[in-house]
């Protein structure tokens, strides 16, 4: 009894070294600002727009990215005051959380080009699907799908062999994603990802659903928040429905997952793959 104690001791001793060895970005001193501000009982859009245009590079992204089409505000922002105020604060924290994450991993522009295009995707699915099962609020939803793999590129940092390891995991459809990762770099994307979150000061609801959403019987787990497990099946679903926009038909995540997704929405087959048409047709809609 007495080893087995030693050997739980050591095994979590040098787990805790091995993530000691992973570097998790700080916390952006604009983001802290940002939430600061938001988090006072009664935030001031001025005091906002004011730290934001601060920040030139930024202040720019959030006018480009606030009078795209994918907000489709009816009036042109003119400003960072006029920006948040047509966005909103909340939203505007939103936009502004991923364009500070875009900008801590740029240093890997070539490789992460893909990993945000899927990450926008995934952002804009569930923002469009909480409308239609609200078990959070599309803010929390955006900045989650843009989060939710965000390990991934603090892995593959981290680990030389992490991107073939990434692509084998993805590619099983009787193994869990997160167990083949843990079998080859003693951690996983998942739990890095929620550190990331936490490290940020994301919702709650954000880190635990980053923890969790490849744990599938999570989705069954009733001792689990509502909300989470919402987040975990409508990830699913959405990474499904660009799995197959990018062509691909068979995919194993939604091999394992589909069926607990399904029962935790109340949907059959055939619903589940009208939901991955209509968001593939969003997909296709001008941004």
């Amino acid at each position: 009894m007495i080893q087995q104690v030693q050997q739980v001791v050591a095994d979590k001793k040098s787990l805790d070294n091995l993530v000691s060895t992973i570097r998790i970005p700080p916390r952006p001193s604009l983001l802290v600002e940002m939430q600061k501000e938001l988090n006072k009982d009664d935030p001031n859009p001025r005091h906002l727009a004011r730290i934001i245009a601060n920040d030139v590079s930024m202040a720019a992204s959030l006018m480009k990215l606030a009078n795209s089409s994918f907000f489709g505000l009816r009036l042109k922002a003119q400003s960072v005051d006029h920006a948040v105020d047509l966005l909103g604060m909340r939203q505007t924290e939103m936009v502004m959380t991923g364009i500070i994450a875009r900008q801590t991993f740029a240093t890997q522009a070539t490789t992460m080009r893909k990993f945000w295009d899927i990450s926008s995707k995934r952002a804009q699915a569930l923002s469009s699907m909480v409308r239609r099962v609200p078990v959070v609020s599309s803010d929390v939803a955006h900045t989650f799908g843009l989060f939710c793999d965000i390990g991934v590129p603090i892995l593959i940092d981290r680990f030389p062999s992490y991107a073939e390891t990434w692509k084998k995991a993805n590619a099983s459809f009787d193994r869990g994603l997160t167990e083949i990762e843990d079998e080859f770099h003693s951690t996983n994307h998942a739990s890095i990802g929620s550190l990331m979150a936490r490290t940020w000061g994301l919702p709650e609801q954000v880190s635990t659903a980053i923890l969790l959403h490849h744990d599938y019987s999570s989705l069954e787990d009733t001792a689990t928040e509502e909300s989470i497990r919402g987040l975990v099946a409508l990830t699913a679903l959405a990474e499904y429905a660009i799995h197959k926009y990018e062509g691909q038909e068979n995919s194993a995540e939604w091999y394992k997952a589909g069926e607990s997704v399904r029962q935790f929405l109340g949907i059959g087959v055939h619903d589940a793959e009208d939901w991955v048409d209509e968001l593939q047709d969003l997909f296709n809609l001008p941004h």
